[in-house]
């Protein structure tokens, strides 16, 4: 079950008693974030199990939770599809049910989880935790290049370009492994596997991460998260932001920036399943309140309408009533990724020659 990312591991500290916690947690879960760090960098170092015929091209991150992946994946295909080339994606499906090797189409949320329709609207989307299970389906498509939504720290697929995504805003958060903090596996074990690092929003938290990648010779990319749509429709009435990913405070502030007169914002745990009385508790305030309820896209697609009911439920009723706000990934210089794909590709062709 998806759980609320502790606000302690982003320094997110207020009262006294949140500082006290932000200090005395990381310390308590050291000896377990010990071990699993040295579990994480035991698998970052295991040989890839398979190496497609196909470019392969990761974006991941080096914490857990979300940091802008998927509209990475997806800014990239759209890249790629420029190039000339013909993307497909290849992701995990975190969040559901169904655990075989599929090409997204048809499906709900609960079967596939909300990242993988999303991908589906872009380009194929084929769902597998085995990678190199779902790169062997990719490989019978017409597809010429693989874009693996999440997937870094697995061995089990070589990778062509391992692009690393990080939010301006948050950064590495406290700088600890799981679970004294964000990290998947210590920062000095991730960097050597890393290509490329694309720095996400306004801030200054991942200036440092900048300047270890340049002083390693690795492009250090920037850009920003964007309105994919007229973002005037947001000041037309009062709004009430709800959200059940990562970090809900950077969906809110996106709102606001775009306009919105936020009267009330509710933050659930990353990839939340809505419950009938969250549903009709946010219908009950929009209703008092006269404001337009507006959610993040994944979420909107985890709402289920469920069509065959005699009675229409609450949740199908918000999903109704609500309303996604689509943003998009904006490179500061477009040209510089296309480039570094254009040299992926390159290299990868090389090494299938050779």
């Amino acid at each position: 079950m998806p759980l609320e990312t502790p606000s302690w591991w982003y320094g997110k500290h207020g009262s006294l008693a949140k500082v006290t916690l932000a200090k005395v947690m990381p310390a308590l879960l050291s000896p377990v974030a010990a071990l699993y760090g040295r579990n994480a960098a035991a698998r970052l170092a295991r040989d890839p199990e398979y190496r497609s015929r196909l470019p392969v091209i990761c974006v991941g991150n080096f914490t857990s939770g979300g940091g802008g992946k998927t509209p990475t994946a997806i800014a990239l295909a759209g890249l790629l599809k420029a190039l000339g080339r013909t993307p497909a994606f290849l992701t995990r499906g975190y969040g559901g049910s169904l655990k075989e090797t599929i090409q997204v189409a048809g499906h709900d949320a609960s079967e596939v989880g909300d990242e993988a329709l999303l991908l589906a609207e872009t380009a194929p989307t084929f769902m597998s935790a085995d990678r190199p299970a779902g790169a062997k389906a990719i490989e019978q498509t017409d597809a010429d290049v693989i874009v693996m939504d999440d997937g870094f720290q697995n061995p089990g697929l070589a990778k062509d370009l391992s692009l690393i995504v990080v939010d301006a805003g948050s950064g590495l958060g406290n700088g600890k492994v799981i679970p004294a903090g964000p990290l998947r596996a210590p920062l000095e074990v991730q960097i050597p596997h890393a290509d490329a690092l694309l720095i996400i929003g306004e801030g200054k938290k991942g200036d440092a991460l900048i300047k270890r990648f340049e002083a390693a010779g690795k492009p250090a990319l920037r850009a920003k998260i964007a309105p994919n749509c007229d973002p005037r429709w947001l000041t037309v009435l009062p709004t009430i932001g709800f959200a059940g990913i990562a970090r809900p405070s950077k969906f809110f502030a996106t709102l606001k920036s775009n306009g919105a007169r936020l009267v009330a914002s509710h933050g659930f745990g990353d990839h939340h399943r809505f419950t009938e009385k969250e549903a009709r508790r946010l219908l009950d305030e929009a209703e008092a309140k006269k404001a337009m309820l507006v959610t993040t896209e994944k979420d909107w697609a985890r709402l289920t309408e469920d069509a065959d009911d005699e009675e229409e439920s609450a949740v199908a009723e918000l999903k109704k009533r609500s309303r996604p706000f689509p943003i998009v990934i904006a490179f500061d210089d477009e040209e510089a990724v296309k480039a570094l794909l254009a040299e992926t590709l390159e290299n990868a062709s090389s090494k299938l020659a050779g």
